[in-house]
């Protein structure tokens, strides 16, 4: 019997039972494909807006997706620089294939970790408790917990044009049956989604003398905190074009042969990342839409068309890929689809991943209607530490909202109604300003420690770095620089010169004034704080911290209000038809989402502030 099974390889399955092996546990992981571990069916990239400090907080917490990308990544950039720290998010293009190939030695290299190529039909529940995976040789596998990660792969459906045929994640994949049918058999609700994918195309048939060239950042930030630098690996370009008032006269040809608005896709598609057809049509005043051209690698012709995601017939998308700046005589190399597949309501699990009706039954990924590999490897990762830990009869690790974008990612999905494939964005996160991405091991990595994922070596580096950051800080309020050393500066960046020695902390209060600059500036700060050259990340937070100081302390005391409520624990089975004087709908909505405190419940829609004070009441007695 093994202590964990998974099910599916893909980046939730991938993080998940690296962590169950990496706490000492064994884990078998069934897959229809090993050749398909980790594969980027989409886009070839890990991070972007929020999906970077996802990416960042994975690894904090021991997962693998940060060290992959880092080792298999081919062009590197921080987005948003010019704007606040809270939004600055890494990004790269990855080399899929290299990518592909790193998770799974990830996965073999680990002795407790067990593969088998096989398709998970079923699941056997003896007592209300998870017993066994069914696997479509006939097999019955025994484990004491499974975690589902079966991505877009349940009854998926694939469209071209009015073509339609059975596929799990590519044309290639047959999808996975019976599956669903075996939950919903257990008293599990479904629904079910849409995603999409644009036409790959021939990069030797683009005309770059068309398009704007887009290379990765001259200093590039590892997404590991643990890798020294990506320096090395930033070495290919992307390149950006747009469409044209004649690609959408050419792309509404195909409108009525479009599998979106003819009705033959029932699921419902992401409202974040809509197809071509779908912007054509929702922004009829828009002449132009951008379209980034991105390698899938660097021994490969294979280009990535982001934002032309499409499903109309395969001879309007190459006609209507001519008509675009650069690609007037471009090669199609697959034509782009759109994918609908099953997915279950994420209200049926609980914020630790596991299912509330079947006990060490955990779901992680697009099983739970969210889009995104960073969003399903998140998922994954939680679901593998709580799982570990529910074995060892230890308590679950949830993480706050204001702790990590993980934990505005879960709380998301166990108490908002996912209708639509959910994506995080850093406006989902109300305390963005303290969860940055540069800041994702301060936060996380004594959590990972914990769990057994992050070894004591890192955990004692971020011990120091935040001990060092702290006696810097009181440093900074006890010295003063004399004016002699730094007017130059403060003439350079526009400041009025000073005459009298100024504290060190006033002064780096300014905007367009770091921390580092001043250290160069003046040697009194610089002999007072001991600040060595490889400490550039104690200057980093400091400069931050510093900074952003007054909203970052209004932000504290939101999360201090938040946290009380959070503190008020529901009883798991709490009868909410003897709480007569709640709204129908709060009572509907509590006994299907099943909160497990007095926060989570506020953030329920349908459950009004009155709802919320009724129940504090009640409990209160």
């Amino acid at each position: 019997m093994y202590d964990i099974i998974v099910v599916g390889a893909g980046h939730a399955g991938c993080e998940a039972a690296l962590a169950a092996a990496r706490t000492g546990l064994s884990c078998l992981v069934v897959t229809s494909d090993l050749s398909a571990i980790a594969r980027m069916s989409c886009n070839p990239a890990i991070g972007g807006v929020a999906k970077g400090q996802i990416t960042r907080e994975i690894d904090a917490l021991g997962g693998e997706m940060a060290k992959a990308i880092d080792a298999t990544g081919i062009q590197f950039r921080m987005l948003n620089r010019s704007k606040g720290a809270a939004m600055h998010s890494p990004r790269a293009q990855a080399d899929k294939t290299l990518y592909s190939i790193f998770m799974r030695r990830s996965l073999e290299r680990e002795p407790l970790i067990d593969l088998l190529q096989d398709t998970v039909t079923g699941i056997s529940v003896t007592g209300g408790r998870f017993a066994a995976v069914k696997v479509a040789s006939g097999r019955h596998i025994p484990g004491k917990a499974a975690i589902l990660t079966c991505g877009t792969f349940l009854n998926g459906l694939i469209h071209v044009g009015m073509n339609h045929f059975p596929g799990g994640r590519t044309v290639a994949e047959p999808p996975v049956t019976g599956l669903t049918e075996a939950l919903a058999s257990l008293g599990f609700t479904y629904g079910r989604l849409k995603t999409g994918t644009p036409p790959r195309i021939d990069s030797r048939s683009v005309d770059y003398t068309r398009v704007s060239e887009q290379p990765g950042d001259a200093d590039p930030v590892p997404f590991s905190f643990d890798t020294a630098t990506v320096a090395d690996r930033n070495r290919v370009s992307c390149y950006i074009t747009h469409t044209t008032a004649e690609t959408h006269e050419i792309l509404k040809k195909g409108f009525d042969r479009s599998p979106l608005f003819t009705g033959k896709v029932q699921g419902i598609g992401p409202r974040y990342c809509p197809s071509v057809e779908d912007k054509i049509f929702r922004f009829p005043d828009k002449e132009s839409h951008h379209l980034f051209l991105e390698p899938e690698g660097e021994e490969t012709i294979e280009m990535y068309v982001n934002g032309f995601s499409t499903s109309l017939p395969e001879e309007v998308q190459i006609e209507g890929l001519r008509s675009v700046p650069g690609l007037e005589h471009v090669k199609m190399i697959r034509p782009g689809y759109a994918i609908e597949y099953d997915y279950f309501h994420p209200w049926q699990i609980g914020p630790s991943l596991e299912t509330r009706l079947v006990d060490s039954l955990y779901f992680a990924g697009q099983i739970n209607g969210t889009s995104g590999y960073e969003e399903a490897a998140a998922q994954g990762l939680m679901a593998g530490i709580n799982a570990s830990l529910k074995i060892r009869g230890q308590e679950p690790l949830v993480l706050s909202r204001s702790e990590a974008y993980i934990g505005v990612l879960i709380d998301d999905l166990v108490t908002k109604e996912t209708t639509e494939p959910y994506r995080m964005f850093t406006s989902s996160a109300e305390h963005r300003l303290l969860l940055r991405h540069d800041n994702a091991d301060l936060r996380l990595r004594e959590a990972g420690f914990t769990c057994g994922l992050v070894d004591p070596a890192a955990c004692e580096r971020t011990r120091a770095l935040l001990f060092r950051i702290e006696l810097v800080r009181q440093r900074l309020h006890e010295i003063k620089i004399p004016f002699a050393e730094i007017n130059a500066l403060l003439t350079q960046k526009g400041f009025p010169e000073l005459h009298a020695p100024a504290k060190a902390l006033s002064i780096i209060k300014r905007p367009g004034l770091k921390l580092q600059e001043l250290l160069e500036a003046s040697p009194t700060l610089r002999d007072g704080l001991g600040l060595t050259g490889s400490e550039h990340r104690v200057a980093e937070q400091l400069d931050i911290e510093i900074k952003y100081e007054g909203y970052i302390k209004r932000e504290q005391l939101m999360v201090d209000r938040i946290a009380r409520l959070d503190s008020l624990h529901i009883p798991e089975h709490y009868d909410y038809e003897s709480v007569s004087s709640l709204s129908n709908e709060g009572r509907e909505k509590l006994k299907r989402h099943k909160p497990s405190t007095i926060g989570q419940a506020s953030r329920i829609l349908g459950v009004s502030p009155a709802d919320i004070s009724i129940l504090m009441i009640r409990l209160g007695r």
